[in-house]
C-alpha cells in the first residue's frame, strides 16, 4: 500500500522560517531509518505557499492565482511517498517521526487509489495508458 504522509503547514513555515541544524539532522537521521526499511519513495520539503500558483479549472477555463494562500492549517509544507504493508504500519512511522515544526505540527496520512480502485472504470486501453506513465517514470 501506497501513502502520501503530509506535513501540513504552520504560521512559521508559510513565513519562510527555516528548521534548525538540529532539526535538519533529526530529519535526515530519520529519512536514513525509512530508507533502510524500504518504506520511503520519495521525500520533500515545500518552500512557502507566496511562492506558489494556483490553477482554478472552470469548464475551458484557466485561472492562475499567485499565493501566498490562506487557511495555513490547510496547506501542505512537505511530503513523503511511502511504501507499507497497511495504514497502521503508516501510523507507526508517522509516530516516530521527530516533530517537523518548531511548536505543534500535524501530519497527515492519506492511501493512494492503485488501478484496482477504479473498478469498471479502468478499461485496458486506459489501464495501458496509465502503464505506459509508470513504465516511463520508473526508467524502463
Amino acid at each position: 500500500m501506497r501513502v502520501m504522509v503530509l506535513v501540513k503547514a504552520t504560521a512559521d513555515s508559510e513565513a519562510g522560517v527555516l528548521p534548525s541544524t538540529e532539526l535538519l539532522e533529526a530529519m535526515g537521521k530519520y529519512n536514513e531509518e525509512l530508507v533502510r526499511a524500504g518504506i520511503m519513495l520519495a521525500g520533500e520539503g515545500l518552500k512557502p505557499s507566496s511562492q506558489g500558483k494556483r490553477v482554478a479549472f472552470d469548464g475551458p477555463r484557466r485561472t492562475v492565482i499567485d499565493g501566498p494562500f490562506a487557511e495555513t492549517r490547510e496547506l501542505v509544507a512537505g511530503f513523503w511517498l511511502w511504501e507499507v504493508k497497511d495504514m497502521a504500519e503508516a501510523v507507526e512511522w508517522a509516530r516516530r517521526c521527530p516533530n517537523p515544526m518548531p511548536g505543534p505540527s500535524e501530519i497527515e496520512i492519506r492511501p493512494l487509489y492503485e488501478m484496482a480502485d477504479f473498478g469498471e472504470a479502468l478499461t485496458p486501453e486506459v489501464a495501458v495508458l496509465h502503464e505506459r506513465t509508470r513504465d516511463s517514470l520508473a526508467g524502463d
